[in-house]
């Protein structure tokens, strides 16, 4: 049984309209490119493809697409938007779910790895990866780099969005890894607060890479944005690229 948490019919219902700014040109423009680009004239399984932000253009540029979703909630909003024949979802976990067929590319946005909250359900989602990727063909994962250089010492909590309708701040717990995603949203126009928390298991872009090995994938590329931008020290995020060997 997975350690995931599935998001609720109310989460999956206004996950669209609270992340609009994900759905935009400029952040879908460059994630399109780059996945397009590694899918060549293959197919492309998204682990946790949620309401279909990603997969649903990527499948519209001509790019075959199969999902993988845990919530039923979320896979129903996606249906809305596209049928079952144009692009097939499987509901269940992305660690052990098994779609027919191989692949040219498995892809994990928006930190979505970090949803499994055991270092053992992380390894097997590489594993799951490595088991749909024809030979030569790439698993692609976005995750934020754990803000750890921003605790004082003492503290457990950053702040990492303080906007008029909304406040968020992480919790860490660095002993087991984890961090929980507290949310302070605004809604409407009455004053009242909506508030929300999200757990997850973060880890560094080197533990990912033992991971991939142990999936018997190797690292192709790792870079701080879908724009390609050189991963640094100062990066927040990474995209990285490991390929299934030929």
């Amino acid at each position: 049984m997975t350690s995931s948490e599935p998001w609720t019919r109310e989460t999956a219902d206004r996950y669209d309209a609270e992340d609009a700014e994900m759905f935009s040109a400029a952040v879908l423009g460059p994630t399109l490119d780059f996945l397009a680009e590694l899918a060549g004239d293959g197919r492309a399984l998204e682990f946790a493809i949620g309401t279909g932000r990603v997969g649903v253009p990527l499948r519209e540029r001509g790019v075959p697409v199969v999902g993988i979703e845990l919530s039923e909630h979320m896979a129903a909003v996606l249906r809305r938007k596209v049928d079952e024949e144009t692009l097939p979802v499987a509901l269940g976990d992305m660690a052990t779910t098994v779609v027919p067929g191989t692949f040219s590319l498995v892809y994990l946005v928006y930190n979505t790895i970090s949803n499994l909250l055991t270092q053992d359900e992380q390894v097997e989602c590489f594993r799951n990866a490595a088991r749909h990727l024809a030979p030569g063909g790439r698993f692609v994962v976005e995750l934020g780099v754990p803000p750890l250089r921003f605790l004082p010492p003492g503290q457990i909590a950053v702040p990492f969005d303080v906007s008029e309708r909304h406040l968020g701040f992480d919790t860490f717990d660095l002993v087991e890894q984890l961090l929980v995603s507290h949310h302070l949203t605004r809604d409407g126009d009455d004053g009242r607060y909506r508030r929300g928390s999200s757990r997850h298991r973060y880890a560094w872009p080197a533990e990912l890479d033992l991971m991939a090995r142990i999936a018997g994938l190797e690292p192709e590329r790792r870079v701080a944005d879908w724009n390609g931008a050189p991963f640094t020290q100062d990066s927040t995020k990474h995209v990285s690229v490991w390929r299934k060997p030929a």
